[in-house]
């Protein structure tokens, strides 16, 4: 079997993504900086937008759907007077308005944003139709017609207006929220067109912005040195804010085996848990990994 080239590195990487890189591009550079094997991100970011950029090494990979499924913090400025056919301010003019609505408006329009909605997806985006891309499908002059989205918004706040132009929101969601959609969609319940001109990820799950690092700190002082892994916090950090149950070394052994434990013997230990009843499953101080409790087991998701 062929040697997969890099080093072995497991941990997390916060990024502070720069305007202008994608998602994509942010992963090479860190994946070639730190020579490693394997690395994935936990949540892709727009080209325009910058913020937090969770970057999964080795292992860590298992658990990017836990700091996907978190809660997200986003802040962005939505440019009023003008619709754009990517929703943000790297697309093409489609319509403009002489409209601006007032703070108060725009403040009414926000409760129907909130909470558990229907979204229309921008047609820039990477949701498959037939088989093909949407963003590919709009870049050749057939933009897809997308359908409604559910999508949660647990607060969506206008937190500042600069001018007649331009307006602050910010917003805490789940997973699948599209800002440009939601900028798109604020400005026409307020009577106006508008896109996003800037957009910037504050939270992503567990992770915040003292977690981050810009990527010119990467670079080592030698040319021919790979960025050192003391940057990369531990695996189990992504889990953080998922509820722990602690099990003993008899129940761990049987938990690593891929076996069910009844939850009549955990009693006095389980935690409350989210509607999927996920818990981080530890042995010591240690994280043994996710588990999930369920028709009255605890039943292994992923063991790290």
């Amino acid at each position: 079997m062929r040697r997969r080239r890099g080093r072995p590195l497991n941990g997390w990487l916060i990024i502070d993504k720069p305007t202008g890189m994608t998602s994509t591009q942010v992963v090479g550079f860190a994946k070639r900086v730190f020579d490693a094997q394997k690395v994935g991100h936990g949540g892709t970011l727009d080209p325009l937008a910058t913020g937090l950029l969770p970057l999964a090494f080795g292992t860590a990979t298992k658990t990017v759907p836990y700091v996907m499924d978190g809660t997200k913090v986003y802040r962005f400025t939505l440019r009023m007077g003008e619709a754009r056919d990517s929703d943000d301010a790297d697309g093409a003019v489609t319509a403009t308005t002489d409209a601006r609505p007032t703070d108060e408006q725009l403040r009414a329009a926000l409760p129907a944003l909130t909470g558990n909605i229907m979204q229309v997806p921008p047609v820039y985006s990477a949701l498959k139709v037939a088989g093909e891309r949407a963003y590919d499908m709009a870049r050749d002059g057939r933009p897809p017609e997308l359908p409604p989205r559910p999508a949660r918004v647990d607060r969506f706040e206008l937190i500042d207006r600069p001018d007649a132009d331009t307006a602050v929101f910010e917003v805490e969601s789940g997973k699948g929220v599209y800002m440009r959609a939601l900028a798109r969609d604020v400005a026409l319940a307020a009577g106006t067109l508008g896109h996003i001109a800037v957009l910037r990820r504050l939270r992503v799950g567990p992770f915040t912005e003292a977690d981050a690092i810009m990527l010119d700190k990467l670079a080592p002082n030698d040319d021919k040195a790979p960025a050192s892994p003391d940057l990369l916090s531990p695996v189990e950090t992504a889990l953080a804010d998922i509820p722990a149950l602690a099990l003993n070394e008899d129940e761990a052994v049987l938990l690593r085996h891929g076996q069910s434990l009844g939850l009549v013997g955990l009693m006095g230990r389980i935690p409350q848990t989210d509607e999927a009843g996920t818990v981080r499953v530890m042995e010591g101080e240690r994280v043994l990994g996710i588990g999930r409790l369920e028709d009255g087991w605890l039943k292994p998701v992923r063991i790290l």
